[in-house]
């Protein structure tokens, strides 16, 4: 396993990659905390990783967080080599290292902290995929380990 290479010179922009959303997280410059952006709406590979660039640009973002949906037991699914193969075209498109992060139970966490605050089913779904990302980056930000770097 890599271990987390911080400090990182710029911000780190985490991704909770998803079918039709894109959670996304930036943290500060120091990187110390994390603060959820808003949700990307899936429209097209390219735009979608137009979008990315554009925010990482205007951000400073030297480092792209993108969560690992392994299985439970850590085997990979076929949402992984999916999630591969976006960070390969990212990559290639950006010129931004991209690293990978075990995000097992961010969605689940991200869900109960939501069903805890009292906000309505439909504002959960919208605010879910932020949130996750959010914690994706700030378990980053504790100085883990990575899964694998791209």
């Amino acid at each position: 396993m890599l271990h987390n290479e911080f400090p990182v010179n710029g911000r780190v922009l985490a991704l909770d990659l998803g079918k039709k959303r894109i959670g996304l997280a930036l943290s500060d410059p120091l990187g110390i905390t994390a603060q959820g952006l808003p949700t990307l709406q899936r429209t097209t590979l390219r735009a979608d990783v137009a979008e990315i660039d554009r925010i990482a640009a205007e951000q400073g973002v030297s480092l792209i967080l993108m969560g690992l949906p392994l299985h439970m037991d850590g085997r990979e699914g076929r949402q992984v080599q999916y999630t591969r193969e976006f960070a390969e075209y990212l990559t290639g498109r950006t010129g931004r290292k991209v690293q990978f992060w075990d995000e097992r139970m961010t969605s689940v966490e991200a869900g109960r902290v939501l069903r805890d605050s009292g906000i309505s089913i439909a504002k959960r779904a919208k605010a879910v995929d932020k949130l996750s990302a959010q914690i994706l980056l700030e378990s980053f930000l504790s100085v883990g380990d990575p899964v694998q770097e791209y």
